[in-house]
């Protein structure tokens, strides 16, 4: 493509964030990314179906068990994705593509040294690391070949989630769709040939998964390098800046934190289940928490359809449009969360049939879900309000709006009521940390909200005074 055809297309991408109508540049956004997070959600449920139906319940819950551990090396891609494309798109917004560029290349530059760290780290200690998240003897055999293969993938786990958000954060959303929609289909696919055909259980699984991710990060590459992308990898952008790096962790850190809470959350949730009911209690969990990805991964989505929206809108100071995107997602966000709610109430068991045969599996699934979505109608809100202030670029109200739902809450929460009512107690957990959270982000987006309704309306009245004078 030529020079001027590039610099055409990325003035597009730019005049459609500053002018497209709210409603149709939201859905611009959020189906592209909707369409691949849900074949990414098809892929770890029918993932959890192979190893379900082939290895057995104990394949599931050696799969729980690792789930904490990928949480971690996913909150460390989060840092990349939310927190340079905050960076980004603001710094589109403002019309400082240096900046945006600059970016880029420091993002990348963590992820290389998070590829190195990570698997030095992990590989050398699976067995005290699986114990401390809750693996039993039985549960060992499983997820110490699953979590070694993962580990040695981290590199290519972090890029394709966090580089892919950096994309859309340019304003180009189909990039990253069709580099999930790729890995997840490869996924699958490499499933049934190393699980079915090759009978290799569940390291067979992690196989498929690292390859999925090779092929995913090599079609980002390939459009950061050779295609009409509007930032560009260079190695000069590579050699990090204080101000950008500093920028980066502070958004980003957010939801580092609220992945790796939940993954900590997840983990003493395990040691409890183990306490209260065994192999087969974690098992249970990791159906749920499998249907859970499903089910709210359209609300995923839509946070990051919507955040280049508010970071644009804000770096070019347009708050009326702000506003007018925040106000038509978080009603999207909540129809969504009320469906995914009515879903699991109305037909649970039909879906953990799915994963298994085993019938007591599934009435205990299924027991555990109605439990554990009480509130979940309220999730839509949560996220929505934790992505304003993402996009805004505010560290502290980032961190408290990402981290409230796993740290603050949930996690006090396992330790205290499972103490009085057993088993149940860690499913109640949920919905209680659910309306909590929900006051606190409530809490702290009523005064951002007015404050940007000020700001919009000193602009109004700077244009009609402009107009008359």
């Amino acid at each position: 493509m030529r020079f001027g055809a590039k610099n055409n297309m990325n003035d597009a991408r730019q005049n459609m964030l500053a002018t497209e109508g709210i409603g149709k540049l939201l859905i611009r956004l959020s189906l592209p990314a909707m369409i691949g997070m849900f074949v990414m959600a098809l892929y770890n449920v029918v993932d959890t179906i192979f190893i379900g139906q082939v290895v057995g319940p104990l394949g599931i819950a050696g799969l729980t068990i690792v789930f904490p551990l990928q949480m971690v090396v996913m909150g460390l891609g989060m840092i990349v994705g939310i927190g340079g494309g905050s960076v980004i798109s603001r710094a589109l917004g403002s019309g400082n593509t240096a900046r945006a560029e600059r970016t880029l290349g420091t993002s990348v530059l963590i992820v290389i040294i998070l590829g190195v760290l990570i698997p030095a780290v992990g590989v050398t200690n699976l067995t005290f690391w699986l114990k401390l998240f809750g693996a039993s003897e039985t549960i060992l055999p499983f997820a110490i070949p699953y979590l070694e293969v993962i580990l040695l993938g981290t590199f290519f786990q972090v890029f394709a989630m966090g580089v892919s958000q950096l994309v859309r954060a340019e304003g180009n959303a189909r990039v990253p769709m069709v580099s999930m929609i790729m890995g997840a289909g490869l996924n699958i696919g490499l499933d049934a040939v190393f699980i079915l055909w090759l009978d290799m259980g569940v390291q067979g699984a992690a196989i498929a998964t690292v390859l999925a991710q090779v092929v995913s990060t090599l079609y980002i590459l390939r459009y950061y390098l050779f295609q009409n992308s509007t930032l560009k990898i260079k190695l000069k952008s590579l050699v990090p800046e204080g101000s950008v790096l500093r920028e980066i962790t502070s958004v980003g850190m957010g939801s580092f934190f609220r992945t790796t809470g939940g993954s900590l959350t997840i983990a003493i949730i395990n040691r409890t289940l183990m306490t209260y009911g065994g192999d087969m209690a974690i098992a249970s969990f990791g159906m749920v928490i499998r249907l859970m990805m499903f089910l709210f991964m359209p609300l995923m989505a839509l946070g990051q359809g919507v955040q280049p929206i508010l970071g644009f809108s804000y770096g070019a100071r347009r708050y009326d449009r702000l506003l007018q995107a925040v106000k038509l997602a978080s009603i999207m966000a909540t129809i969504m969360s009320v469906f995914s709610f009515l879903i699991v109430y109305l037909l649970p068991a039909p879906m953990f049939h799915v994963f298994t045969t085993d019938e007591s599996l599934v009435a205990a699934s299924s027991h555990a879900a109605r439990i554990i979505f009480l509130a979940a109608y309220l999730l839509g809100f949560q996220i929505i309000g934790s992505v304003l202030f993402q996009a805004l670029g505010k560290p502290v109200p980032t961190f408290l709006t990402a981290t409230s739902r796993q740290v603050l809450f949930l996690l006090p929460l396992v330790f205290i009521l499972p103490n009085y009512l057993g088993i149940d107690g860690v499913w109640y957990s949920f919905p209680i940390a659910d309306v909590l959270s929900t006051v606190m982000t409530l809490a702290l987006m009523v005064p951002q909200i007015r404050d940007l309704r000020k700001e919009a309306s000193r602009q109004r009245l700077k244009q009609v005074t402009a107009e008359t004078g």
